[in-house]
């Protein structure tokens, strides 16, 4: 579904709500010549207690950490984007939705350096389902591992939720949907497994879970974060801190994506080599039941990921 058929009017741009149609940027901001930019995606859950930020104390924690490395001055406190994003949510009576909260170097001058570039922030809210499909969500997907890999932190901070990064991520998604499958697996240079264009990477092995360390090129996933625990919580060993080799993912009994996005998604099959015994496993199912009664429900377990948008 494209923008223009979603009920939405409305978007925050530095400090004011402006309709939709004129949250427009100047053709020569830094931000779209260079991706100078740092981003996050979060969502709000339509919980038994009313409309919730999930994690999204962790997600602004996040955004502001992806501007340092490029010295990056975001002109509004946490608290401020916090009050921005609910009143955004209430004007356009939003009882879930997808968010995107961005800040960017903006319109100054073209040289390299963004020195002189004003920062620009801007967060935007739209009703957005299953990111690969509800379908998905039950049976599974089928990935290919992409011939791109994931840059080095050596090369890029791979920390930091970074807009021209994601071309990246788009080569890899763009190359895997061309051959017919639904997303990608990228490798780290090392020839190991990194994560998805968009999502964090969990392999299932004899009740256990593996999960890529930050050291193998990842972004430390929120949704990731949220998996671990709540698979401890649910009495499973979390192993979070491995490397995991290309060949290990045709002999795990289960694998599945998260993010926030992605929430929580089954892969069935790695390059036409069926997973497990080709659906969503048992170990998958369960963490995925139980993180889907946390944001739809709500949890006094769970209570401190929520914050409510009061409508």
């Amino acid at each position: 579904m494209g923008f223009d058929e979603m009920d939405v009017d409305t978007i925050w741009l530095d400090g004011e709500f402006v309709d939709w149609d004129d949250a427009q940027i100047h053709v020569l901001t830094h931000g779209l010549h260079y991706g100078s930019g740092v981003f996050e995606g979060a969502r709000c859950y339509d919980t038994d207690n009313g409309p919730a930020l999930f994690r999204w104390e962790e997600h602004l924690e996040r955004l502001f950490q992806s501007a340092k490395p490029y010295e990056m001055e975001i002109d509004f406190t946490k608290d401020e984007l916090t009050e921005a994003t609910k009143e955004l949510i209430k004007r356009q009576e939003l009882p879930s939705c997808y968010l995107r909260p961005i800040a960017f170097y903006g319109y100054n001058s073209l040289g390299v350096s963004p020195k002189d570039c004003p920062t620009r922030t801007a967060v935007a809210a739209w009703p957005w389902g299953a990111y690969l499909g509800e379908e998905a969500l039950e049976n599974g997907i089928d990935v290919m591992i992409s011939s791109w890999r994931k840059h080095a932190s050596s090369q890029i901070p791979t920390n930091a939720k970074t807009t021209g990064l994601y071309v990246n991520s788009m080569l890899a998604g763009e190359e895997a949907r061309r051959n017919g499958y639904a997303e990608a697996i990228v490798l780290n240079k090392e020839g190991n497994v990194a994560e998805g264009p968009g999502e964090n990477i969990f392999l299932v092995r004899d009740g256990e879970l593996y999960t890529p360390g930050l050291s193998e090129s990842i972004l430390d996933g929120i949704t990731r974060d949220s998996v671990i625990r709540i698979a401890e919580d649910l009495g499973y060993t979390v192993h979070d801190n491995v490397s995991i080799s290309r060949g290990e993912l045709n002999t795990a009994d289960e694998l599945f994506f998260t993010g926030s996005a992605a929430e929580v998604t089954p892969i069935r099959k790695v390059d036409n080599v069926v997973i497990g015994n080709g659906s969503r496993g048992p170990v998958t199912e369960e963490i995925q039941q139980k993180f889907f009664d946390i944001v739809e429900e709500g949890s006094e377990e769970y209570d401190e990921w929520f914050e409510y948008v009061d409508v």
